[in-house]
């Protein structure tokens, strides 16, 4: 796996050097797609579930946290840094109307992963005060795992890569075809939701999105 560019913004530990992050709801088969995705891949796993209650959400994060640890790769709990605590998640992921990083990082402490969603440039200009890791950058393209929240197109994903103090995972259609002009625009690392939770094979749509990434940008 390639390093970060010289001159980009710090990278923790266990994000560095990766490219392909899932964010999977949770599913019936949620420890064999974690660990199919992993196989074609996917090298950061985030559970995002709005709809389990938080019992049946833990022991979920639990599944997805011990496929994640065999395998070697970062898990993150989406919104709930008390679920994350609870079950040894690597970090806490939140959007701008959760709970604050601040509060993340107070709870799960400084060695965790903590990442924040950002959708426009006066977001991400306040993010790089927070203490966070990581930032994401979208929706590229409008997405029904974000209803209602319009695309911000590839000039927001240009302005992150000049502008951004922390390091971005870019957000909203990521598929290979994208994978060029996203590319062009300056990102290097990439969130997918429906390309491979809608997959019937997700270890080939995995590795097929994963070629073109590192060839993009081991080729730049």
């Amino acid at each position: 796996m390639a390093e970060a560019r010289s001159g980009s913004p710090p990278i923790h530990r266990l994000l560095e050097g990766r490219r392909l992050y899932l964010c999977t709801p949770d599913r019936p088969d949620l420890d064999v797609f974690i660990g199919a995705c992993i196989a074609g891949g996917v090298d950061v796993v985030q559970l995002r579930d709005k709809h389990l209650d938080a019992g049946p959400l833990t022991l979920r994060a639990a599944l997805a946290r011990r496929v994640c640890r065999d395998l070697g790769v970062p898990f993150i709990m989406n919104d709930r840094p008390d679920i994350a605590l609870d079950v040894e998640a690597d970090g806490v992921h939140v959007g701008q109307d959760d709970v604050t990083p601040a509060l993340c990082r107070r709870i799960l402490g400084n060695e965790a992963i903590v990442g924040l969603s950002t959708h426009a440039p006066h977001e991400l200009d306040a993010a790089g005060a927070e203490p966070v890791d990581y930032v994401s950058v979208g929706p590229v393209s409008a997405t029904p795992t974000k209803p209602g929240r319009p695309g911000t197109g590839t000039d927001y994903v240009r302005y992150a890569a000049d502008r951004a103090v922390r390091p971005c995972f870019i957000t909203g259609g990521v598929a290979p075809d994208r994978i060029p002009e996203l590319v062009a625009a300056g990102a290097e690392r990439f969130v997918v939701v429906r390309l491979l939770t809608e997959a019937t094979d997700p270890t080939g749509a995995a590795r097929s999105l994963r070629r073109v990434i590192d060839e993009r940008l081991d080729n730049r």
